[in-house]
């Protein structure tokens, strides 16, 4: 099969790390040809397909560091004309991402395969998609109004709030019973009450890790990796220095990922990310989901190839 993959540079790929060099890594070991793009290469013009231009054939080296691949071939690849164009592009969820959506959704129009599907991708913002499933989730406001803020605080006491369109958990503060700096974080995520903001009661079960459990075609994999919080940090996020610890999904684990898969499955979401800080779902994460290797290196679980069996029965 013939697979491309819309993305950041890959130059930029920590490929130790990083979960779409694991996706082409098994699919090249099965002999998929491998083809890879970034949105600014979409085009569309009246009269044709949606393209990518410079799309470049890769072939993998077997090494893992800065000459991981070698580019065969650069050409003008219509998306129609693979088996499969993967969505891999990183937030932030912008506007520039939305517009992707809708040129790789004009695409399916002209017959491509997309995954995750364009609209789906919309539909589900990573932070509020969570808010269709209130009987998983904490207490949790969504508001730009700074009055709506603080009552919020004054019920809860302690608080998580967060940009929604950032990750690697960038942009959270945490604001506990002294209500310290909550005015000035306010104003700096709120922009004076132009942007919305996310804000959540604390779960002190943050402590054992902020849980990214996956979905792959609505089924969860066996294992989730726990990322915890190290020194004095509140937030887990590998990004911002937590530790990943694979372990096995707990009941609570399954049964969020049993009721949400089914779902988000039917919806075209092949590949999804939950977060689960104790028994609560914090995030749906749907633009590029990650943590294939960490989970595969802990527990021998294959995740690439869990994936690439779905990719693959997709597409029969």
């Amino acid at each position: 099969m013939d697979l491309l993959f819309v993305a950041d540079p890959i130059e930029t790929f920590k490929t130790y790390k990083d979960s779409t060099f694991a996706m082409m890594r098994e699919a090249a070991r099965r002999g998929h040809r491998l083809h890879v793009c970034e949105p600014t290469d979409l085009v569309w013009v009246r009269g044709s397909r949606v393209v990518a231009r410079n799309a470049r054939t890769l072939i993998l080296t077997g090494r893992e560091q800065a000459d991981w691949y070698e580019v065969v071939a650069t050409q003008e690849l219509a998306l129609a004309d693979v088996d499969a164009v993967l969505m891999r592009k990183d937030p932030p969820f912008d506007s520039e991402y939305v517009y992707a959506t809708h040129l790789l959704q004009q695409a399916e129009r002209e017959g491509a395969r997309v995954f995750n599907r364009p609209q789906a991708l919309r539909d589900h913002p990573e932070k509020l998609a969570i808010l269709e499933f209130p009987q998983f989730i904490a207490p949790t406001l969504v508001a730009r109004e700074a009055a709506a803020i603080r009552a919020f605080h004054a019920e809860q006491g302690d608080i998580i709030l967060k940009p929604l369109d950032g990750m690697g958990g960038m942009g959270i503060f945490r604001v506990g019973p002294d209500g310290l700096n909550l005015g000035s974080i306010i104003e700096t995520l709120n922009q004076g009450g132009a942007t919305t903001v996310m804000v959540q009661r604390y779960l002190g079960e943050i402590v054992q890790g902020d849980k990214r459990i996956l979905l792959i075609g609505g089924v969860p994999v066996p294992y989730c990796l726990a990322r915890i919080p190290q020194g004095s940090e509140i937030r887990g996020n590998l990004a911002a220095g937590g530790k990943g610890v694979a372990q096995p999904l707990s009941d609570s684990d399954r049964a969020i990922a049993e009721a949400l898969g089914p779902i988000l499955a039917a919806r075209g979401l092949l590949l999804v990310g939950l977060d689960v800080i104790g028994n609560c779902l914090t995030e749906i994460n749907v633009t590029s989901p990650t943590c294939f290797q960490e989970i595969t290196d802990q527990t021998g679980c294959d995740v690439a190839a869990l994936f690439i069996d779905a990719l693959e029965a997709a597409l029969a």
